[in-house]
């Protein structure tokens, strides 16, 4: 009988954040096999959160670090830090997290930290942007992956994929092509990270040693 061979050794360890259902968290999962990262854990600041279910499905570690249980947000990030210092990650994946970091937590974690955001940033930061996309006549629409920086959805792109908006969409049915497009592109992006080719250097992304443009690369390369 073969030796058993842990094939997760050698793969760069992430740890992923959510708060809520964790669709992008299952795409990192089912795409880690193929991939160069491992989920060391996943970590929410919500205890009912599907997300945890997912994980502990695929055999992967759960925390949950519940924010209503602290007095303020500087006690809350000083907790989320630990935890996820216990796992050792190279990269902090923030998959649909609603929970705004604070400037020593972000500052700490600087450059190894991502975020996925439902628009072509720099349009529309924050919330219901699919509704917002619409109401002001966009074309087009889409999502970004960024470096997490202490400005809310502000730090650098790395990617981004467009969805056009079609006359009859509702934010509903515009949200479900985005999301889509999210399933593909944040996998990508952290196997970027996990071979070697995506840093964050003076507040650029730079992939391949180059400095991306502001609107970061294409998700093919």
């Amino acid at each position: 009988m073969g030796e058993f061979i842990d094939m997760t050794l050698n793969k760069c360890p992430i740890v992923v954040l959510i708060s809520g259902n964790g669709s992008n968290l299952q795409a990192l999962i089912d795409a880690s096999e193929k991939s160069d990262y491992t989920i060391s854990a996943v970590i929410s600041n919500r205890p009912q959160a599907y997300g945890l279910e997912r994980a502990a499905r695929a055999g992967i570690a759960t925390r949950v670090v519940d924010h209503t249980g602290f007095g303020n947000r500087d006690e809350f990030d000083v907790a989320l830090r630990s935890a996820i210092d216990e796992y050792q990650p190279a990269l902090v994946v923030l998959a649909g997290f609603m929970r705004l970091l604070g400037g020593d937590f972000v500052n700490y974690f600087a450059g190894r930290i991502i975020n996925i955001h439902p628009s072509l940033l720099p349009k529309y930061p924050g919330t219901h942007t699919h509704q917002r996309a619409i109401e002001a006549g966009e074309k087009e629409h889409g999502v970004s992956v960024h470096f997490v920086t202490e400005e809310m959805d502000g730090g650098p792109v790395i990617a981004q994929q467009r969805v056009p908006i079609r006359a009859d969409d509702t934010p509903e049915v515009l949200a479900a092509r985005v999301l889509e497009k999210e399933h593909l592109l944040y996998p990508a992006v952290v196997n970027w990270f996990a071979t070697g080719r995506l840093q964050m250097a003076d507040n650029k992304a730079l992939l391949d040693n180059a400095v991306l443009p502001p609107h970061g690369a294409e998700a093919n390369q």
